[in-house]
């Protein structure tokens, strides 16, 4: 072999083992990244904390639950959420977590005392009436829940705004037209009527309305008198209608629910994911960086 053909094999043997070596490092660049992917995103899921909290309201313990990111620096706007009938279960905690996230402090309130929480319709009826036919006691335990978190390290105290599904949808709307302080209410799916309409000028609350338009347990009747409410009392309000939608439509064992217990329930994941985007892009307007 002559010298020409020996430098064109060395060089063949050079350029080889060059490319082995640049498919090494792409293969240990790509790893890293996923490592580095994946720790990061551990690590971000283990700095939302969620814990267990106690707060009273006279002579009854409510045990809420509290959650933020531990990430946020600072002081940051406090969102309640209420529970729906069911009472304060893992539902309720989900979603004051999912709030964590979007970097808001986040309080699942308690509202029957004691965590109480129903396992069969008639139950959670009985519940929710004892709260819903007294008013006193439903602000008495909102309010409760709300001076806590206004307490909070990590909450600015003259930020606060409430979410509430069913039951809780309900309360918060009830919450604004007794005109307490808050930002902003959010209702999904929540009731509309009231034995306490709002007077004018009374809300202080903007408020947005998720409500689907399957859901036989509102009336057309009933839409049309609160929406007649909410303009006599000049509230700032946003209802929004979500197509093919029945009631409780955020909640994924909804239809668990209607199945067990032969109730008009239905999860629908379009509209819960809409409603919830809709309810980020409100409270971006109401808490305006």
């Amino acid at each position: 072999m002559g010298i020409i053909g020996l430098n064109l094999e060395m060089m063949q043997l050079l350029a080889c083992k060059i490319f082995r070596k640049e498919i090494h490092m792409k293969r240990v660049i790509i790893i890293g990244s996923l490592i580095m992917i994946c720790c990061g995103f551990l690590s971000s899921c283990k700095e939302i904390k969620g814990e267990p909290v106690e707060y009273t309201s006279g002579n009854v313990i409510l045990k809420g639950y509290l959650a933020y990111d531990t990430r946020v620096k600072g002081k940051r706007p406090g969102i309640l959420v209420v529970h729906e009938w069911w009472g304060l279960n893992e539902y309720a905690r989900q979603r004051a977590r999912m709030l964590a996230g979007l970097g808001y402090t986040a309080l699942a309130v308690d509202m029957y005392g004691d965590g109480r929480q129903a396992g069969h319709p008639d139950e959670a009826g009985k519940f929710a009436k004892e709260v819903s036919d007294n008013l006193d006691m439903k602000i008495s335990r909102f309010m409760a829940a709300m001076n806590y978190l206004k307490k909070h390290e990590h909450v600015d105290p003259a930020r606060i705004a409430a979410i509430g599904y069913c039951f809780g949808g309900g309360v918060v709307l009830d919450m604004a037209r007794s005109g307490l302080d808050l930002s902003g209410v959010v209702s999904f799916h929540g009731g509309l009527t009231t034995n306490n309409p709002a007077k004018p000028g009374a809300v202080k609350a903007k408020i947005l309305v998720c409500h689907g338009e399957q859901d036989t347990f509102t009336t057309a009747e009933q839409i049309a008198a609160f929406k007649q409410e909410m303009s006599d009392a000049k509230a700032d309000l946003q209802f929004i209608t979500y197509k093919d939608a029945k009631h409780s439509f955020t909640n994924p064992d909804a239809d668990s629910f209607a199945k067990k217990f032969n109730i008009p329930l239905g999860y629908n994941a379009a509209a819960d994911k809409k409603s919830w985007e809709d309810m980020r892009k409100f409270l971006k307007s109401v808490f305006p960086e």
